[in-house]
């Protein structure tokens, strides 16, 4: 036990986890190789994982023992062996494959090697391959695979022995990317000799003439990081293949064409398939133009028109990092020549700012909720994060200044750092957080030899990834680094692109940073701004002085402007940030509230980018905005609480004017609650409606209590019809009702002229300037033709002679909301009798119907497209409201349930009695919804009523984005809307025409 304990103290301190084992395997290697067991331990020590170092030394000795006996033998070796295997079991597994390759831990690793010396040796060994035929290739395969690890391995070791690996990664990076250009190369060669066919040899498929071969030039164009020369140990390398003829007579364009696209099929599978050495890593072409649905192969020509024709903006940032790898230098040098200016270009192509929005969703698209906290590429705080924001400062400022347009993105944060577009602290401090997210991904990699960017989560596995990175001793201090990191790297889009902004509108730009209006205006076109210079002016009122508004607002405006340039309209949004914060700006509460609370500033300026309607509203009430602090405060307040408001006010003001003055500015207020609810998703469309209906309810009730103090003779009420009825208002809606009155002492001509006098009065104090707001009684008896208040006896009397079946049915949404409660239940009683009929004939279902069709053929107002009319186009509101109503005449009288003024109650009521599918009535449900939330949206993002979806590409977006639609979604919205109405047209007309309806082409 006594010599036991020194030497499980030394197997500790060298790092071992499993001492025993550890103990046992050591010896037993000591004595087989016959080295002593402190040098063995001593090499150990510098392991990343010291027990895998010793368990892979153990598998090598029993393959191979004397190739290992000797590597053992020699202390340089020795210290090289443990280092690789306990880094990279993949390397391990590669020694194991191909004990002849252990002489590459023999002597030191030399720097990484350049293009061409790389090139030189793997085009040698393939070159060396004797086999024929269908041999060739895969012996051909196995010796580049082979040698190309060689390579790897010789990498690895020299930068698994740097003293810092952060000063190496450059270093690293580009002998990778050389490294797989090399490989590239190799396998071209091959796939010539197996292409190619001597005179006097066989034809055979996919074979052709040495001269044509010949004739072929074919170029490997590395993209993405293969491109930038910062390529990772284990990384798909995007590649853009382009060919053309050296001789026309020898191989025509098309022959040369086919020739080529041959040759780059077998340069893709020689790296990539699997074989007995196993693939080297994925050749991916999908960055081609028209993607995985384009041909493998273009000419330069063909690549260069389609580029100027049909490439989207993507297109040109992907080709931000192009450069030859592989194959003709000079037609890559050509292709690279030809697509540049259009990739410098490309900030001032049409929907670039989509575009832009697109990429940064793109940076956490697609990651699996449980792998969000711990991606090291695609996370919060992650690698994609700085490249992100590096390429979208080179394609703003590439356009003018070329000494930005680098393809790596080191190189390129410096050389933005030198011109002056961003902070030389802020370039070194983020250089150095790349280098050391670049470092962890590289040792991540380099342990199996397979591509991922997952942080490990077990402290064991946390601990050598420590090890092998130099970047901590322990688990834990891995980790606090790599925290902080991620949390600089996050803020590095504001402090890179945004806070910069200041300088050009500043006095005194800081640390060698000084944008020029111009260069400013072009980093705020590229993000959405129209008008930039303008944007700039706001910037510099918002910001200029030194009173404490100034301070604060400087501190926050980088982050201000770019959620104002994730809106729809950016300009806008900052203009109305001004105004509002010229009133507010001196108020302890606005200040704070900026200052402390991010959630209510990200939330204003998504209102204000987002919506005119809300803008100009938040402009005349400022003090609204402290309701963004809390969403509950956006919910829709409970009639009740509207009500007791409504008294309190009258309370107050016993004359018409000051109290419809102040009844007018609580309407504008609850709208706005409500419109801000909308924009920010804390209500549903129906409970929008509730909320609407109820707030012109109070406001209708406050109006008439206060135009009828007193003892005036008569009791009168006003009856709310249509989607107010219905409680469906819709933003900026007007309110469909009905006046009702009954003589209460007066005489019959005297109550008539005072119930006229008060809706005369409702009218006039009602008028709203700032917010608009009709009263809209077209629905009455006789239409515009008829009085426009009746008693409930004329009422009675009309119903029981004239009534038409389209009154019976507007009557179906007839509810009570303002007035004498006894009249109010008296004219629903008498409602009832008119709406909910013990039998309906035959004759008065098919006026429905035809009215409904004469609705559709004449009031859709000339040259409307009657798949976008939200309110009277197939499919829309009005083909699921007389649906239901059509039910309700037919069936209300013996299914209580139908009597409601609700269309979606009483749809879901007509369900549960059995009177329409489920099926159905989920599809005419998502429509009503669909349409009514873009009624709305369009109303917020125009500031003015429509019900046309609209054809322009930038309208749509705006009501997109207020819908919920990530950024350039607008053709998504139309085709949801499409989809959605054109299968609720085919409900209504079987169940409203009982007529199947015609099968149309669909739309791919």
């Amino acid at each position: 036990m006594t010599r036991q304990a020194p030497m499980l103290g030394a197997l500790a301190r060298a790092g071992f986890a499993d001492l025993d084992r550890a103990a046992r395997e050591s010896t037993a290697l000591s004595d087989g190789a016959g080295v002593p067991l402190d040098g063995l331990i001593e090499a150990f020590a510098g392991a990343a994982d010291p027990d895998q170092a010793l368990a892979e030394l153990r598998r090598l000795m029993e393959r191979a023992p004397d190739e290992v006996t000797a590597l053992l033998a020699d202390d340089g070796s020795r210290d090289r062996a443990a280092r690789l295997l306990g880094a990279s079991r993949g390397f391990a597994d590669y020694l194991l494959r191909n004990p002849d390759q252990l002489a590459v831990l023999r002597t030191p690793a030399p720097t990484p090697p350049g293009a061409e010396a790389a090139a030189a040796e793997l085009v040698d060994a393939v070159a060396s391959v004797e086999a024929r035929g269908a041999d060739l290739i895969d012996a051909g395969a196995r010796v580049l695979r082979v040698r190309y690890r060689r390579l790897l391995a010789q990498v690895a070791l020299w930068d698994l022995t740097q003293p810092d690996a952060v000063d190496a990664v450059d270093t690293v990076a580009a002998g990778l990317a050389d490294l797989a250009g090399a490989a590239l190369e190799a396998a071209l060669l091959l796939a010539r000799r197996v292409v190619a066919r001597e005179p006097g040899e066989p034809a055979a498929p996919g074979r052709y003439p040495v001269s044509e071969v010949s004739a072929t030039r074919l170029a490997v164009i590395g993209m993405g990081k293969s491109g930038a020369r910062e390529l990772n140990y284990v990384s798909d390398v995007d590649v853009i293949f382009v060919a053309e003829s050296a001789d026309e007579d020898a191989a025509p364009t098309p022959r040369a064409l086919d020739i080529a696209t041959r040759l780059a099929m077998l340069v893709m599978r020689v790296i990539g398939e699997p074989g007995i050495e196993p693939p080297l890593w994925e050749v991916d072409p999908d960055l081609r133009p028209e993607g995985k649905d384009g041909a493998l192969v273009r000419t330069l020509d063909s690549h260069l028109q389609y580029y100027d024709r049909w490439a989207k903006s993507w297109e040109f940032q992907a080709l931000l990092k192009a450069r030859p790898l592989a194959g003709d230098a000079e037609l890559g040098a050509r292709y690279a020549a030809g697509v540049a200016p259009k990739v410098w270009s490309s900030s001032s192509r049409e929907g670039f700012v989509e575009s832009v929005q697109r990429m940064r969703e793109r940076v956490t698209e697609h990651i699996p909720a449980d792998e969000v906290d711990v991606q090291l590429k695609l996370g919060p705080g992650g690698l994609r994060d700085i490249e992100f924001t590096v390429q979208l400062l080179q394609l703003v400022h590439g356009a003018t200044d070329d000494a930005v347009r680098q393809p790596g993105t080191i190189p390129a944060l410096a050389a933005l750092a030198e011109h002056g577009y961003v902070g030389r602290e802020e370039a070194a401090e983020f250089s150095r957080d790349y280098r050391i997210l670049r470092v962890l991904e590289h040792r991540l990699q380099l342990a199996r030899l397979r591509r991922t960017h997952l942080m490990p989560t077990d402290p064991a596995d946390t601990r050598t990834l420590a090890r092998a990175s130099g970047l901590g001793r322990t688990a834990e201090e891995l980790t606090t680094l790599w925290q902080s990191t991620r949390r600089r790297v996050r803020g590095l889009h504001e402090r890179l692109f945004y806070r910069p902004l200041l300088s050009a509108v500043a006095a005194l730009p800081a640390d060698g940073l000084g944008l020029t209006s111009d260069q400013a205006a072009a980093r705020l076109a590229a993000i959405g701004f129209r008008d930039p210079k303008g944007a700039l002016a706001h910037i510099g009122a918002l910001t200029a002085g030194v009173s404490r508004r100034a301070t604060i607002q400087r501190h926050l405006m980088p982050v201000l402007i770019s959620w104002f340039a994730e809106g729809t309209d950016p300009d806008y949004g900052l203009l109305a940030f001004r105004r509002i914060s010229d009133t507010l700006g001196t108020t302890h509460w606005y200040l704070r509230l900026l200052r402390d609370s991010s959630d209510a500033a990200l939330r204003l300026t998504r209102v204000l980018a987002g919506s005119r309607f809300a803008g100009e509203l938040l402009e005349r009430i400022p003090e609204a905005v402290a309701w963004l602090e809390d969403v509950a405060e956006l919910r829709p307040r409970p009639l009740a609480a509207l009500r007791d408001e409504v008294g309190a006010v009258l309370a107050r003001h016993a004359d018409l004017e000051p109290a419809a003055k102040v009844l007018r500015a609580m309407r504008r207020r609850e709208v706005l609650r409500l419109a801000l609810a909308g924009m920010l998703d804390a209500c549903t469309v129906e409970e929008l409606g509730h909320g609407l209906s109820d707030v012109v309810e109070a406001h209708i009730d406050g109006l008439v209590r206060a135009i009828r103090r007193g003892d005036d003779g008569i009791e009168f009420a006003v009856i709310g019809m249509g989607r107010f009825g219905g409680r469906e208002l819709g933003i900026g809606s007007d309110a469909d009702i009905l006046y009702v009155y009954r003589a209460a002492g007066a005489e019959p001509d005297a109550a008539h002229t005072r119930a006229l006098k008060v809706v005369s009065e409702l009218v006039r104090v009602s008028e709203d300037a700032r917010l608009p707001f009709e009263l809209d009684a077209n629905l009455r008896p006789e239409g515009r033709n008829g009085v426009v208040a009746r008693s409930l006896d004329a009422y009675r009397a009309y119903y029981a002679r004239w009534s038409l079946t389209w009154e019976a049915q507007a009557l179906l949404r007839a509810r009570g909301v303002a007035g004498d409660p006894a009249l109010i239940d008296d004219f629903t009683a008498l409602a009832d009798t008119v709406r909910y009929p013990e039998r309906i004939a035959e004759r008065e279902v098919r006026e429905v119907k035809r009215i409904k069709a004469r609705v559709e053929s004449e009031r859709l107002p000339q040259g409307a497209d009657p798949t976008r009319h939200l309110k009277l186009g197939r499919g829309s509101l009005s083909d699921v409201e007389w649906y239901v109503q059509l039910v309700q005449l037919e069936h209300a009288a013996r299914v209580p349930s139908l009597r409601t003024t609700s269309t979606l109650e009483a749809l879901g009521a007509a369900v549960e009695a059995g009177l329409v599918e489920r099926a159905d009535a989920e599809t005419l449900r998502a429509a009503w919804i669909f349409a009514s939330r873009a009624r709305s949206a369009l109303t917020l993002w125009l500031d003015r009523t429509t019900d046309v979806l609209p054809v322009e590409r930038t309208q749509l977006e705006g009501v997109a984005r207020i819908m919920g639609y990530p950024p350039g979604s607008g053709a998504e919205l139309e085709d949801d809307y499409l989809q959605v109405t054109r299968r609720a047209r085919a409900v209504f007309e079987r169940g409203f025409y009982g007529v199947e309806p015609k099968r149309e082409p669909t739309r791919g």
